[in-house]
């Protein structure tokens, strides 16, 4: 039997700048191709009150015609936003262009511009919705995808909202936001005619898409006030950055970051002054201005920021940016990384999984490297793992990181393989570490409760642990697809898992505390006491302190990093 591939990992978050490597789609898209068909289609005759057999709901921009799976009605590539293409490439979102007669909402619209998901377009700014009812009063899930802040979009198939609408009777909304180059970024010279802003475009569009849920949640059976906002990897990074928006509190009631990607410089973003670097090589390379960047073919545009973090980031022309490069610090949309601003004054459910680093240390690793075997193997993976963060690491920084991990490994009688301390190495310091401790710091300080959860449920051998963006499948209940089964399993165990899981963010949706059929409401986090929730294995849940807290000590101690 050949290895299964962990399924659908081009929308997940990926392991390096090489990942990058997929050749880029040729050609531009054609600007605002996909909206015309879209709105040729709209327009055909339709009557307003349809036939009986499909869902109808009138947007502010007009009225949608969806269709009916199960017990739930869907809607499939609705704009929130107007197409950002020619002048209003790099330009703030400004609301859809309003239809007449009836538009059709029964087809996923094409993921934002990218070199992993064909089909990929500029004109993508578009929500999908899922609701029990078209009438009624229910909480609202916003989703954001996650993908580096590079690829990924809410319409891959773990992002399936139906089962999560039907048994959290929520109403589901997914949708696509600008990303690479086109969305992460900042430069003077792109400032918005309108409003001033030149920066962070794809959290532009996850802004838009919030104020248009608001607008519009009636019209889909849902509550404009209670809007919840979850999102994983990037996304769960997103859902901490729009919570401290000051014009989006009155939108966002309560978040659930998922892993998420924290933001800090050199590793997850690049610097402003990097940023800027950063265009006007592109401008130099695509023989304009920065300015002109907003005509520039938008392959060759593509290809020459791929080009630019290629390869180590050791080797690299810009300094930052060395794993992901996520929203920069503009002074509006970003005022500075997560661990220097305060943490957001809304209720946070705060999920990570057991063993992130699996993701990328797995066989279906997005940015596949040999796994070490042996202890100079070990310290060359550790060593460019440590790189991610730092322009230099030194021999005793490396050795001092194996060491303080094997020495965590035997105390709390784990694996200590070369493999398995990689891997730990790997997702603690991207993800775990910052999570963690960020939900540690809410804990002390925050004005809200924080409430922890560790998602522990293991995936299928070859892969091993609970992986990065396993949780998805789970908290959608795509774990059971032919596609994911394979990896993630669809025995009961799994489906109660995932009907736990379901129901731990609905009533946490619903009533800003999360609980479970399983067991009784969750306390607030309390660092140093049983207060996390587990979530997975056979016993499904059980109330701990957070495990493995003894190798987060290196990275407080070591002076690598952010201090959290």
């Amino acid at each position: 039997m050949s290895t299964p591939a962990l399924p659908s990992r081009r929308t997940l978050l990926t392991g390096a700048a090489a990942a990058v490597a997929v050749a880029a789609t040729a050609g531009a898209p054609a600007a605002g191709a996909a909206t015309r068909a879209a709105t040729g289609a709209a327009t055909r005759a339709a009557s307003a009150t349809g036939d009986g057999s499909r869902p109808l709901a009138r947007t502010t921009a007009g009225l949608v015609a969806g269709t009916t799976e199960g017990r739930t009605a869907v809607f499939r590539g609705v704009p929130y936003a107007a197409p950002p293409v020619g002048p209003l490439r790099f330009a703030s979102p400004r609301p859809p262009r309003p239809w007449r007669g009836v538009r059709e909402a029964t087809a996923f619209s094409s993921p934002s511009y990218q070199s992993v998901l064909p089909g990929s377009s500029e004109d993508s700014l578009y929500a999908n919705i899922w609701t029990p009812d078209t009438a009624g009063s229910r909480p609202v899930l916003v989703y954001i995808h996650g993908g580096g802040w590079f690829l990924g979009a809410g319409s891959e198939e773990v992002y399936d909202g139906q089962r999560l609408a039907d048994r959290g009777d929520l109403v589901v909304v997914t949708f696509n936001y600008r990303l690479g180059a086109l969305g992460w970024g900042s430069h003077p010279e792109l400032a918005d005619p309108d409003t001033g802003h030149h920066a962070n475009w794809g959290l532009q569009d996850q802004a838009a898409l919030l104020h248009w849920v608001r607008a519009n949640a009636r019209a889909f059976g849902g509550d404009p006030d209670n809007i919840t906002l979850a999102g994983t990897s990037a996304g769960g990074s997103s859902t901490w950055q729009l919570a401290l928006l000051p014009e989006l509190r009155p939108v966002v009631r309560r978040i659930v970051p998922i892993s998420a990607a924290h933001v800090w410089a050199p590793a997850m973003a690049l610097t402003p002054d990097d940023s800027v670097s950063a265009y006007e090589r592109l401008a130099a390379a695509l023989g304009t201005t920065v300015a002109g960047l907003r005509d520039a073919d938008a392959a060759r545009l593509k290809s020459a920021w791929e080009q630019l973090f290629a390869g180590r980031p050791e080797q690299r022309a810009l300094g930052s940016g060395r794993a992901y490069r996520g929203p920069v610090v503009d002074g509006h949309w970003m005022r500075g990384y997560d661990h220097e601003l305060p943490t957001p004054r809304v209720p946070v459910l705060s999920v990570h999984t057991a063993t992130e680093g699996s993701f990328f240390t797995g066989p279906a690793s997005p940015s596949p490297s040999p796994a070490p075997t042996n202890e100079e193997q070990l310290h060359a993976a550790v060593r460019a793992c440590l790189l991610r963060g730092a322009p230099a690491v030194s021999d005793d920084l490396v050795a001092r990181c194996v060491a303080d991990y094997r020495s965590a490994a035997l105390a709390d009688r784990l694996p200590t393989d070369p493999l398995s301390l990689w891997t730990e190495v790997w997702g603690d310091s991207l993800f775990r570490r910052p999570v963690i401790r960020l939900a540690e710091r809410h804990a002390r300080t925050g004005t809200s409760p924080v409430y922890a959860a560790e998602f522990a449920h293991p995936v299928h051998a070859p892969h091993f642990g609970t992986p990065h963006e396993a949780t998805s499948r789970f908290l959608f209940g795509t774990h059971r697809l032919p596609s994911q089964a394979p990896v993630f399993g669809d025995t009961d165990l799994e489906r109660t898992v995932s009907d736990t899981f379901i129901d731990l963010v609905a009533s946490f949706a619903r009533t800003g505390v999360p609980s479970t059929g399983r067991s009784s409401a969750l306390p607030a986090f309390a660092p140093g006491r049983p207060t996390a929730l587990i979530l997975g294995g056979p016993e499904v849940t059980r109330l701990s302190e957070l495990p493995k807290q003894r190798q987060l000590r290196f990275w407080d101690e070591s002076g690598w990093g952010p201090r959290m």
